[in-house]
């Protein structure tokens, strides 16, 4: 294998093996601390512009199989892992994990100190790193702001169901998440990002859901009118960025967290019953507490950890969100009810009801 190495833009150096398309490769790093569910976490489209650090010490021993991509392509830069599996053994298997990143021109290292990685950024915070076949300079490399515009879909897809027809408002979803509705046997349309909402209501929906995606959701203020309107005329459920982006659409402010949340055994507490769910999570930002209008949202939920907001509900209006991931994948799927939740709200309103999840 060919020496390799992330280089921070802070200064520290570390050393590994290239694997993938062996490419220079810039961006923001991040870590995650799921023990499994690699191909979902890689080709996750909130991970653009980002370089994926596994914490678990060995990626790729079950290998790649056709069913678990959560898109159609891998947006990372890069992924790092302390080891790579090049002879997976699993039934469903297709293919190893670095022949995928070398096939999808992905950069990768393997053979890296992980733990030593992941220490400096919960030290620093998520810097951008480079991975590259030298040590070098940092390069000066002006990154994208809207990366949401790379995933989100470019046209109108259509996927029937005799159920609630919701808009699935395409910020960079998760295959799992469409599959979630379906699976309750709704009718969805995926609309991309900037779909306006004289379109959305053309497509008379019975509910919108605001999806995950990538990047900062300050990029995306000139849309908040929109969205602040969907949720006053439809049920609306947001997640992860989709979330974000309601509440700043209701006049509360977002901030960076220092290392993000990115794993699937992250505790939350529902405020209303006080029990705590084990939840998928995938976020750099969060939705600041002190700037929440408490006469407009009610906070549902709270992170166990570090107290951040997890949940709201609109009080006036049929639209909640949540910061964590209910479809889960990879991770649990303790709060897949949040699907049954939305469906409650546009039953409620329009009387339309789905099989239950």
């Amino acid at each position: 294998m060919d020496n390799g190495y992330l280089v921070l833009e802070t200064g520290e150096v570390f050393p590994g093996s290239l694997i993938g398309s062996k490419r220079d490769a810039i961006g923001e790093v991040v870590f995650n601390t799921s023990m499994t569910g690699y191909q979902e976490i890689m080709s996750d489209p909130s991970y653009a512009g980002q370089i994926i650090v596994f914490c678990y010490p060995l990626i790729g021993n079950y290998g790649i199989n056709p069913q678990d991509f959560e898109a159609e392509n891998i947006y990372a830069k890069g992924v790092i892992m302390g080891e790579a599996c090049y002879l997976p053994n699993h039934y469903s298997s297709e293919v190893a994990a670095p022949d995928l990143l070398s096939k999808l021109g992905i950069s990768g290292l393997s053979n890296v100190d992980t733990r030593e990685i992941v220490k400096t950024i919960r030290k620093r915070g998520s810097v951008k790193g480079f991975i590259t076949d030298s040590i070098k300079d940092f390069p000066d490399v002006i990154v994208p702001e809207n990366w949401v515009e790379l995933v989100s879909t470019p046209k109108i897809k259509n996927y029937p169901g005799a159920g609630p027809h919701i808009v699935l408002l395409d910020y960079g979803y998760k295959k799992s998440i469409l599959e979630a509705l379906l699976h309750a046997n709704c009718q969805v349309t995926v609309v991309p990002y900037n779909t306006s909402l004289e379109e959305v209501e053309a497509l008379q929906p019975d509910g919108v859901l605001l999806s995950n995606g990538p990047g900062n959701p300050e990029v995306l203020k000139n849309h908040l009118p929109k969205i602040k309107k969907i949720a006053e005329q439809f049920p609306t459920l947001g997640i992860c960025l989709g979330h974000q982006l309601l509440a700043m659409a209701f006049g509360a402010r977002t901030e960076k967290l220092l290392f993000g949340h990115r794993g699937g055994n992250h505790p939350v507490k529902d405020l209303a019953t006080g029990k705590v769910y084990i939840t998928s999570q995938n976020h750099s930002y969060n939705v600041k507490e002190d700037s929440i209008n408490l006469e407009v949202f009610s906070i549902t939920y709270k992170n166990i950890n570090d107290g951040t907001v997890e949940g709201l509900h609109l009080k006036n209006f049929p639209a909640l969100s949540v910061q964590f991931h209910p479809e889960a994948h990879p991770g649990p799927q303790d709060t897949n009810y949040i699907f049954e939740k939305f469906l409650t709200l546009i039953h409620e309103k329009t009387g339309v009801m789905s099989y239950a999840i």
